[in-house]
């Protein structure tokens, strides 16, 4: 790393509403799913069925769920994704300058982007461990042709997935080391990852194939028999098939084959959200106990925690240093 430059390293998390306000969680649902990168149905098709249907009825159900797991100051994500930021500022030599800025809503990429261009250099690291055109491609899709805005000796670097990075694995490892269930009870450990469509997997996307790696990579570092543990997908929408096996059913599943004790992680999200808060710590542990389970515990994500900055901040002076 040259010290004699200015850097700006953008961290970007996919967003939430500005508040759990219906008007709120309906603008922000609408950026989001008008991206085709997130809803790759023919526009013609998709859009009446999101403006008509969707925005009209979807949000004021998501009221009660953001409502719940809302902070002090903003939904989950942002308030991590901040606190976050602020820790790895403070790891960071002088000359690199940290941005927070989210996919979808406030801080946006854009406004981040207007501060990282005085800047010599721009950075961007999207907190996806994992790579998919529907989320890490997305923001891609938002960054190029801001940069192609700049001259041309102010390059913008990408970081497109640190799935297989051994300071993530080892970050990961320790959580659930540190969960006292997996200390006590011998729980059968899954690996809940967002799904996507198995379309766009079929089409290439990669992202399949780097949760596997990461998930096998966490059960060897634990020392683990295959028996002892699953990858599963979660959160999928719309009648298509989804990458399976699904969390919800597996959940439902697992105390008919004898399984009474389980540990939930999901690697794929660095900060926890709607999707790890009311998915899983609550739906899924209700599946789970009503289907017979005893036991269903959840390894919270990396969050603002010192390692995921000590992490993140060695990937980025790797990158730098490359």
């Amino acid at each position: 790393m040259d010290s004699n430059k200015s850097f700006a390293l953008i961290l970007v998390n996919l967003g939430t509403p500005d508040s759990p306000d219906e008007e709120d969680i309906r603008r922000w649902l609408k950026q989001f799913l008008s991206d085709p990168r997130v809803v790759d149905f023919p526009r013609w098709l998709w859009l009446p069925i999101l403006n008509r249907i969707i925005l009209k009825t979807r949000p004021k159900k998501l009221v009660e769920n953001y409502s719940m797991i809302w902070g002090k100051t903003a939904g989950p994500i942002v308030e991590n994704t901040l606190a976050l930021a602020e820790k790895i500022q403070k790891l960071m030599p002088g000359n690199i300058n940290v941005i927070p800025a989210m996919t979808y809503g406030n801080p946006s990429i854009p406004k981040a982007f207007e501060e990282a261009k005085s800047c010599d250099e721009i950075i961007v690291l999207p907190l996806l461990p994992q790579y998919t055109g529907a989320t890490t491609g997305a923001i891609q899709d938002q960054i190029i042709p801001l940069a192609d805005t700049l001259d041309s000796d102010k390059p913008t670097k990408i970081i497109n997935n640190y799935h297989d990075d051994p300071g993530y694995i080892a970050a990961i490892a320790e959580t659930i080391i540190q969960s006292e269930s997996f200390r006590k009870e011998t729980p059968k450990l899954i690996f809940s990852f967002h799904g996507i469509p198995q379309s766009q997997s079929k089409r290439g996307d990669p992202y399949e194939k780097q949760c596997a790696k990461t998930a096998k990579m966490i059960a060897n570092k634990l020392e683990l028999e295959q028996n002892q543990w699953k990858m599963t997908f979660q959160s999928r929408f719309g009648p298509f098939p989804w990458l399976k096996p699904y969390t919800d059913r597996t959940m439902k599943e697992l105390p008919g084959e004898g399984i009474e004790n389980v540990l939930v992680v999901c690697p794929g999200f660095s900060t926890d959200c709607l999707e790890t808060i009311e998915e899983i710590e609550i739906q899924n542990r209700e599946f789970f106990l009503a289907a017979g389970g005893k036991s269903f515990s959840y390894v919270k994500a990396l969050n603002d925690s010192d390692a995921h900055a000590e992490l993140l901040r060695r990937i980025v002076l790797r990158n730098l240093a490359n």
